[in-house]
Order: C-alpha cells, then sequence, then structure tokens
C-alpha cells in the first residue's frame, strides 16, 4: 500500500502543474478568440455607425500593421484611414476555422496566429485567404492589439 500511495503521490506532483497550465492556456485561448471574434466583427461592419471607433478601441494608439501587399502602418490613425478607404463596404474578413493558435507572452499577453479568408460584401464565396497574427497587450483597462501582421496573401482556386 506504502509504494502504491507514494507513485500516486509523485504522479500527482507531476500531473497538477500541467493540468493547471493546460487550463490557464485554454483560458487565454478562449479570451483571445473573443477578442478576434469582437476586432473582426467591428472591422467587417466598419461602413455602419459606430463600428469603425469600436474596431480602433481595440487598437493600441501606436500600433504597427504590417501587410504584405499594403504596406506598413505606423499608428491606430494612418491604419483606420487604411481600413476605411480600402475594407469599409467592399470585404468582409472570415476566420478559417481550426486555425488559430495562441501562445502567452508573460507579463505582457498574448501572440494569436492563425489563417483567415476575404470575401467580398455581398458575395457568396470568399475569394482571399492568408496567415495573421496579432499581438495582444492586456492593459488594466482591456486589451489592444499592439502588431498585427497579415501576410501569404493569395487566391482561392
Amino acid at each position: 500500500m506504502g509504494m502504491k500511495w507514494l507513485a500516486a503521490a509523485v504522479a500527482a506532483l507531476f500531473w497538477l502543474p500541467v493540468a493547471h497550465a493546460d487550463d490557464a492556456a485554454g483560458a487565454l485561448t478562449t479570451t483571445v478568440i473573443g477578442l478576434d471574434t469582437s476586432f473582426f466583427d467591428s472591422f467587417n461592419r466598419c461602413d455602419q455607425p459606430g463600428q469603425l471607433e469600436k474596431h480602433a478601441a481595440l487598437l493600441d494608439p501606436k500600433i504597427e500593421f504590417y501587410h504584405d501587399n499594403g504596406g506598413v502602418s505606423w499608428t491606430r490613425d494612418e491604419y483606420l484611414e487604411k481600413t476605411r478607404k480600402n475594407v469599409c463596404g467592399h470585404f468582409h474578413r472570415k476566420l478559417v476555422e481550426g486555425s488559430v493558435h495562441v501562445y502567452p507572452i508573460k507579463d505582457f499577453g498574448a501572440i494569436e496566429e492563425g489563417e483567415h479568408m476575404f470575401c467580398d460584401v455581398g458575395a457568396s464565396t470568399c475569394s482571399g485567404i492568408a496567415k495573421f497574427v496579432i499581438v495582444w497587450h492586456k492593459l488594466p483597462a482591456g486589451w489592444q492589439a499592439t502588431r498585427v501582421l497579415s501576410y501569404g496573401h493569395r487566391a482561392l482556386p
């Protein structure tokens, strides 16, 4: 009985930190996917009143946005102007299901990576796909995106 108990206790010592880490990673992933949903829901409806402002609230004022075809935006205002001009009312973004991976950044926030498709407004199919990375910063007032990369844009067959 003593050896079985000892073996169970040792196994529990190794398993509990892993279980806690899995729970924390799961909670972080849920949080970041929720942020992604809010971020791109307002992005997709940015031609509607108040939506671009809602989208802006999730952006750090000094955001850096890197787009392989569109270039770099160095501030929130510059990014929003390009979004207003090139996105609003023209197309919407759709997350590729199952593509998101989330990684914690100690004492800062998280990295989100995945793939997304772009669809013309009113179209029943999407015409383009790309990879993305978003660096999320957890602040006392909430989360904000500090860096966004959208790259590898290509047409869908």
